[in-house]
């Protein structure tokens, strides 16, 4: 009898072992179905990419507003079709909102003006000539190379100057580069999104334009851009290589 009941005893001990192994071998693996760290991050890395992406504006770093013009992408002469703000030349396209922003920027200073604005590429070759030929008869020890090293922080050569777009304007309340009122300049600054400009070259952004702070250099972008750029602090530079890693 007692035999009887260890053999069963035995038999049910067999029954249970075999059943939780059959379990064990079954039972799926949690920790192999956690996302890695490393992907975890690429992945939030993507979703902030993805979201700073769908805030930029609809618009194409190929729309006529955004050429790019620098030391880099140099063009040939474009001949805009051109109509006069005030004494000084603009693109067509943008003689509105020339003369809102001037009128705007006057009612913050009386004295602001335009002081340049389209520059064929024949005229922009003379200008940047005489810059250097300045600088040198300032500073005799200077050679050609470092007399337009110089002059390059200020003006750029033919097929590099956004003046001979149509698009660019310099605007101050005297005729000399950063001697405006740095209250009065900042507070033009700060509107201009609102008229589709830009201040082009502001503070602290060289390596990225490759030209020094210009209180007075102010580029059409298109309202919407303008504030983006604004916004965002980011030279046309960077804003168009943002546009293209969006495409």
């Amino acid at each position: 009898m007692k035999h009887n009941h260890f053999k069963l005893l035995l038999q049910t001990l067999v029954v249970l072992l075999f059943v939780g192994g059959i379990y064990l071998f079954i039972k799926p693996e949690k920790q192999a179905t956690k996302t890695p760290s490393s992907q975890q991050a690429s992945s939030q890395k993507v979703v902030k990419n993805s979201k700073e992406s769908t805030g930029l504006p609809k618009v194409s770093p190929k729309d006529w507003e955004l050429i790019l013009v620098n030391r880099d992408h140099m063009t040939e002469e474009l001949s805009p079709e051109l109509v006069d703000v005030n004494g000084v030349s603009v693109d067509k396209r943008i003689e509105q909102a020339t003369a809102d922003f001037l009128a705007a920027a006057q009612a913050i200073d009386p004295q602001e003006h335009l002081i340049s604005g389209y520059r064929s590429v024949a005229y922009q070759a003379e200008l940047y000539q005489s810059y250097i030929d300045q600088e040198m008869a300032n500073d005799p020890s200077l050679t050609r190379e470092a007399a337009e090293a110089l002059v390059q922080t200020y003006s750029q050569p033919a097929g590099a100057s956004e003046h001979q777009t149509g698009l660019a304007i310099d605007m101050s309340t005297v005729d000399s580069l950063n001697a405006s009122d740095p209250q009065v300049a900042q507070a033009v600054q700060k509107i201009a999104p609102e008229y589709g400009f830009v201040l082009r070259f502001p503070d602290g952004k060289t390596k990225s334009t490759g030209v020094g702070y210009e209180d007075w250099h102010y580029r059409y972008v298109g309202k919407a851009s303008a504030r983006y750029m604004t916004k965002h602090r980011l030279t046309l530079e960077e804003y168009i290589s943002a546009l293209k890693e969006k495409q």
